[in-house]
């Protein structure tokens, strides 16, 4: 386990583990005004006020976003954050108080550890409460019941993990947090040229991949339920909401330079992207940051670089 120090300032990381379980949550806590929106690629997602991060949205600014194994019940983490945000008097101001906004999404992992055991309110409260700018990545937080490669089958299945990377030029920073728990298993082309010239022998059988086996609470369950990559991508350029959705998908771009097959029906992919808007930047110069940085996370979640 290694600790990463986040590039962006004002950016905080917390993680909640429970390494008996094998769940946890990871809480990225924002600067004040943060604008932010998001994209989802995957066809199976598990989110919370993703809705609010469409452009046409009123609300522009995000005080925290969550990600979380237990499936949808891993949602339940953001009700602490609020809670947090809310003694700190974070939020958007109504007549009644400010209403902290946390986005969250989750991953499933409920086949590996116990699938009883999620993150809920009060985990969510306490990564909020340990975010610091140097957070641990690999098996912690969100990460610690991940697990990649299961599209050919369990025997193919191996650990996954939080990966966090930073990208600076000059001024300008940007920090990719991933969560990886993808269907699909990273290739450094191997995989793509076997497809290519018709020499790749390992298709998966769809009809096991497709069947819902998740009363075997092992790691080697091989669900079409069991996956997902979510991750932020959080830069102090000065954007705007719209700009931020460019960047999202961009962060998605670098999902599927390191996953193959990347987006699965299976899988709930979504990233968020913040911007502080500290630094004056062209959103495509970000966009291109995002990609690699995300290329990267999702190497460094299982270790491979």
């Amino acid at each position: 386990m290694q600790r990463v120090k986040i590039a962006v300032d004002g950016v905080t990381v917390g993680h909640w583990t429970d390494l008996e379980a094998r769940t946890g949550c990871t809480v990225i806590r924002l600067p004040a005004e943060t604008v932010a929106s998001g994209d989802i690629r995957g066809g199976a997602p598990a989110t919370r006020e993703f809705a609010l991060l469409e452009p046409s949205r009123l609300v522009a600014a995000v005080d925290a976003i969550v990600l979380s194994g237990g499936s949808a019940f891993g949602l339940a983490a953001a009700d602490g954050v609020m809670s947090v945000l809310e003694a700190e008097s974070r939020g958007f101001p109504t007549a009644n108080g400010p209403v902290p906004i946390v986005v969250a999404m989750s991953l499933y992992d409920l086949a590996v550890g116990s699938a009883e055991v999620r993150p809920d309110s009060a985990a969510g409260a306490a990564a909020a409460e340990a975010a610091d700018t140097d957070p641990a990545t690999g098996r912690v937080g969100a990460g610690t019941g991940a697990m990649v490669g299961k599209w050919r089958g369990p025997q193919h299945a191996r650990p996954g993990g939080i990966g966090i990377v930073n990208v600076t030029r000059g001024e300008l920073s940007l920090t990719a947090i991933v969560a990886n728990n993808a269907a699909g298993e990273i290739d450094e082309g191997q995989i793509a040229a076997t497809v290519l010239d018709g020499t790749f022998d390992e298709w998966p059988d769809r009809e096991a991949f497709a069947s819902n086996t998740a009363s075997s609470n092992t790691a080697s369950s091989n669900t079409a339920s069991s996956n997902t990559v979510i991750g932020v991508v959080v830069t102090n350029a000065r954007l705007e909401k719209t700009e931020c959705r460019l960047i999202a998908e961009g962060a998605h771009d670098g999902l599927a330079r390191a996953v193959i097959p990347p987006h699965m029906r299976s899988d709930g992919d979504a990233f968020v992207a913040a911007a502080t808007g500290l630094v004056e930047a062209h959103v495509d110069d970000v966009r291109l940051m995002a990609v690699v940085a995300v290329e990267q996370a999702v190497r460094e979640s299982v270790g491979s670089i």
